[in-house]
């Protein structure tokens, strides 16, 4: 089957298919008389497991260890347990994380009015210096938000407290 064929197959882009390739997750291709890739039913088999792998968010690093151990007759299916177990240590990682920023968020909005006054403490929090937090926002003197049209280089206001050239 040519490229087309196997993407529809498989359920990989062609271009995905080409990447694959290229980084040598999977073997290069046969080609025809004319230089056309041409695939096999087996190759089809092996980029429909590289989908469910991505679909599950498998790094392209540990695709490349199950395509092994899934080639791999005599292997352990506690090396496969290994690699699916971190992979879950991984996710879970990154859930909490979304699970904290969604928190913060939700408790900044919670603090903003919302209403169409200028001043809102989830701009207030994102200008924040990195590492500041609150303590020290406290601990130095209090500062006034920068209002965007009034207060960026190219408003009136900040253009008339510029040195003028010449």
């Amino acid at each position: 089957m040519n490229i087309g064929q196997a993407a529809k197959a498989s359920g990989v882009s062609a271009k995905m298919i080409r990447y694959y390739e290229g980084i040598g997750l999977i073997p290069p291709a046969a080609r025809s008389e004319a230089g056309y890739r041409c695939y096999t039913q087996q190759d089809a088999h092996t980029l429909r497991f590289i989908r469910r792998s991505r679909d599950l968010g498998f790094t392209v690093e540990q695709i490349a260890e199950l395509l092994l151990l899934w080639r791999d007759g005599e292997r352990a299916s506690a090396d496969v347990k290994r690699v699916a177990l971190a992979h879950v240590a991984e996710l879970e990682d990154r859930i909490s994380g979304l699970q904290a920023m969604a928190r913060t968020l939700r408790d900044l909005a919670s603090s903003c009015h919302g209403n169409d006054r200028p001043d809102c403490p989830i701009i207030e929090e994102l200008a924040e210096p990195v590492g500041a937090g609150k303590a020290s926002a406290t601990a130095a003197s209090p500062r006034r938000t920068p209002r965007f049209g009034t207060d960026t280089p190219a408003s009136p206001r900040a253009r008339r407290s510029l040195p003028r050239k010449g």
